[in-house]
Parts: structure tokens; sequence; C-alpha cells
């Protein structure tokens, strides 16, 4: 009994189908959901937007080579590829008349340590790795203990 190949063809498919509905069902019972039961949207209070620290005081790093904070406030400031607001007082050659701090040689690098006239386009955009500090309750407590207060001496220092 001879087949035609439109016919092996359709029973070909219809097995695929069948095992495929055949597997899809199987995963479905293994994968557990990965979210819970949908929720209704509904309002929500928004907390308060909590207040800048502005007090214009340097505050201590927590681990060397941390980004400072940002220690006043940048509510407005323009921030785009044609301006940058923080290299009016943070640049170089701007630091003595604003008394702002220099930015760091390491702005004026290329990523193979070539040094650079101007600031380099990967260290243009401040706010990717400096931040304004909230006045907020930290989401997690911190236990973070600095290698002084665990009994660790400078080198050199015996």
């Amino acid at each position: 009994m001879m087949r035609s190949p439109g016919s092996m063809l359709g029973a070909l498919l219809t097995v695929l189908f069948v095992a495929t509905g055949a597997i899809a069902q199987m995963v479905g019972e293994r994968v557990p959901e990965l979210s819970g039961p949908p929720q209704e949207m509904g309002e929500v209070a928004a907390e308060p937007i909590p207040r800048w620290v502005v007090d214009d005081i340097r505050k201590e790093r927590a681990y060397p080579d941390q980004p400072p904070i940002i220690p006043h406030s940048i509510e407005g400031y323009q921030l785009s590829v044609n301006t940058n607001r923080c290299l009016s007082c943070h640049k170089r050659e701007l630091t003595q008349e604003s008394g702002a701090p220099m930015i760091s040689v390491t702005h004026y690098m290329t990523r193979e340590g070539q040094m650079l006239a101007d600031v380099s386009p990967r260290r243009y955009f401040c706010t990717a790795c400096h931040v304004p500090q909230a006045d907020v309750r930290p989401l997690v407590e911190n236990t973070f203990k600095d290698m002084s207060e665990m009994g660790v001496k400078q080198a050199g220092s015996e």
C-alpha cells in the first residue's frame, strides 16, 4: 500500500503537534510560577520625596576608590550630551575660582591610559557614579566594618 507524500507529511505534522502539546503540558506541571497571583491595580499612597543632604561637607568614603558623593543640590543641573553643569565648577581649570574640588585625573584618561586635554567621553556623565545623598533610613542594616576596626594594622605601623 503506497501513500502519497502529502499524506505522510500530514501524518508527521499531526504527530509533531500532539507530541509538542504533550511536552508543553508536562513542562507546565514541572516549572513553578515565577510570579504570584495577579494583583489588582490600585492607588497606593506615595512616600514623600526624601530631602537631599546639601550641607556642602565632604563625606568620608566607605572604601578606597569609592566615587565621592555629591554634598550639594544638583536639582536643575543640566547633564546632557551638549552640556555638563558639573564641569563649570569641577573642571581642572575652573576649580581655583569656584573653590570646588577638581575631578580626578583619571577622568582625563582613555581606557588605555592615554591623557586627554578634556574630560574623557566615558567619564562625562557624572551621575553614573557620583550621587547625592538623601536623608533616609537605610533599606538594610549596614554591618560593614573597616579593616582598622577589625584589628588589622597598617603596613609599617609596627
